[in-house]
């Protein structure tokens, strides 16, 4: 009689589980934006190269004395950025220890991220608990966030070796890196949640793709303009009126090193990037707009409303962010936007694809 009573417990155990995975990847989700904010701050405040070493398991815990602390300020002092920068400006221990908590935060969310996706592959797939087909699937994102550790930790070499800051190619691959990431794990979730309702999963639609595509390059072009630290080439204040929508009191900046090639101006000149990452960012939302028009014929009014908030909210904080002379907690807003634009717009583009 046990062994009759047990058996569809065992057969439940078994089971695919499509609803509960789908809010497990939620919950990877939340903690990229997490560090996706954390990041954010780590730039703004010069932090990225205060931890001069990646050690996974013994770098999880901060120095836990003051021999210890003043091993790490030692190995900092070392780095171009102490030595031209922050050594002449008379930097402190105290100091060190303030730029070292947010880059320590910022690899602790990393390795959680890691621990936390890579635990529940592993328990859903021993458990049998995975659907057919998403097993790949969960290996790529694991795969994602594996390869976004080594690119952070590849941008930051630039910072330590080679320059003041890190390279602003190497911070945009690893912005675009986890955006990519969590625009993977929000359309799994929700490809996982159709599943759950004997539904097929989604198309990506060509006009989705060229909507993704738009804001993509929107993206890039934030991470460049942050890396170079071009938000301030307009010039700025505490919202000063004379920096936007003109830069340097006209529409088209002066300024622009084209002498070095178009490459170099589209991809490295602060001022010509900057020009790009203020008026594209009307092209994706004119895109955004019709996408959203579209999600209300398709009757799905939640998620035109979500876009039509976070890239209204976006544009405003980017105006702010430039008007203020990119004072911290606006930027820092604008950056945590921009990651759930990217969470709206995939959740928009998921859902056009239902239709075909």
């Amino acid at each position: 009689m046990d062994a009759v009573a047990m058996a569809p417990a065992r057969s439940r155990e078994r089971a695919p589980a499509p609803l509960a995975l789908s809010r497990w990847l939620l919950v990877v989700a939340l903690l990229v934006i997490a560090i996706v904010v954390v990041g954010g701050i780590t730039r703004l405040t010069e932090s990225g190269v205060s931890i001069t070493e990646w050690n996974v398991v013994s770098g999880t815990l901060p120095p836990l004395s003051e021999t210890a602390w003043q091993t790490e300020f030692d190995k900092y002092r070392e780095t171009p950025q102490y030595i031209l920068v922050n050594g002449p400006a008379g930097m402190t221990l105290a100091t060190y220890k303030f730029i070292f908590f947010w880059e320590w935060v910022h690899r602790l969310l990393a390795r959680g991220i890691g621990a936390v996706l890579i635990a529940v592959t592993a328990i859903y797939w021993a458990r049998g608990r995975i659907p057919p087909g998403y097993k790949a699937r969960l290996l790529a994102l694991v795969a994602l966030v594996a390869l976004q550790g080594t690119i952070g930790w590849w941008m930051v070499q630039s910072g330590i070796v080679h320059d003041v800051k890190v390279s602003h190619f190497r911070l945009a691959t690893h912005l675009l890196t986890a955006l990519f990431t969590l625009a993977g794990l929000v359309w799994t979730a929700l490809d996982l949640r159709v599943l759950a309702r004997g539904e097929p999963r989604a198309r990506l639609t060509g006009f989705a793709a060229l909507a993704l595509g738009m804001l993509l390059v929107q993206l890039f072009y934030g991470a460049l303009l942050a890396g170079m630290r071009a938000g301030t080439v307009a010039g700025g204040g505490w919202f000063n009126w004379d920096v936007w929508p003109l830069m340097q009191g006209a529409f088209f900046p002066a300024g622009i090193e084209w002498s070095l090639g178009a490459a170099h101006a589209f991809f490295s000149d602060p001022y010509l990037v900057h020009f790009i990452h203020r008026w594209w960012a009307w092209a994706v939302v004119a895109v955004l707009v019709v996408m959203g028009r579209k999600l209300r014929r398709a009757g799905a009014r939640p998620v035109s409303v979500a876009i039509h908030t976070a890239f209204g909210t976006q544009i405003v904080l980017g105006i702010a962010t430039v008007m203020s002379g990119v004072t911290i907690w606006i930027a820092v807003l604008h950056q945590l936007t921009g990651a759930l634009l990217v969470v709206c717009t995939t959740w928009g583009a998921h859902r056009l694809g239902k239709q075909v």
